[in-house]
């Protein structure tokens, strides 16, 4: 199955579903509590318990059908099961709210990492979805690690001086929202710098 390619609608469905479910069960459930072994737990916390299998068979699908997860991907999981254990485990909102921010800081620390040693490691992920050239893959690179940086600073930001429902709302639309208006506005740049194309010999 490996390297398969599956309906674009599917894979938007298995990447965001997860992600929009979890914003409509707060919606529905996030102003409940509910009493477990002794201990209230409020709305957000047991929304937050069933997110994390749900991201995790929604990963699972999807490596079943194409036969890969991104390195992203693999990373995302891990911290959600971490941060998001923990939420539960303690009973404590605040880790699963620092998760975007630590993910944010590894993959903005990553892409800096590899600038400083010359090197695009986004290019190591992405090369087949997008074609450039290692100019292009550098400037790309350099931004994307300094929006990674400020999604993370945005993300303390919002969650340490906002509402919890301020929060889901920002995780849900706000982050999702500004990674894809990024993508778009370096439009330019994937036409500048797209491989440049052999010529055609000329037909005698």
């Amino acid at each position: 199955m490996s390297g398969e390619k599956i309906n674009p609608l599917v894979r938007l469905g298995l990447d965001l579903g997860p992600v929009i479910a979890f914003f409509v069960a707060y919606s529905l459930f996030g102003e409940r509590t509910a009493q477990i072994g002794g201990a209230e737990y409020s709305g957000f916390v047991i929304v937050t318990a069933g997110f994390i299998p749900l991201l995790a068979l929604s990963m699972w699908l999807l490596w079943r059908l194409t036969g890969r997860l991104s390195a992203m991907q693999v990373m995302t999981l891990v911290l959600v099961v971490v941060f998001g254990g923990l939420t539960v485990w303690l009973n404590d909102e605040r880790f699963f709210k620092m998760k975007p921010t630590i993910i944010y800081l590894l993959f903005g620390g990553v892409l800096g990492a590899g600038l400083l040693r010359g090197q695009s490691y986004l290019q190591l992920v992405m090369a087949e979805a997008i074609p450039l050239r290692r100019e292009g893959w550098m400037i790309l690179t350099r931004r994307m690690c300094v929006l990674f940086l400020g999604l993370a600073a945005l993300n303390e930001a919002v969650w340490r001086t906002m509402s919890t429902e301020a929060w889901v709302t920002f995780k849900t639309f706000g982050l999702t929202a500004a990674v894809f208006v990024f993508f778009i506005a370096q439009g330019r740049l994937f036409e500048t710098y797209k491989p440049e194309q052999p010529e055609e010999p000329e037909s005698e």
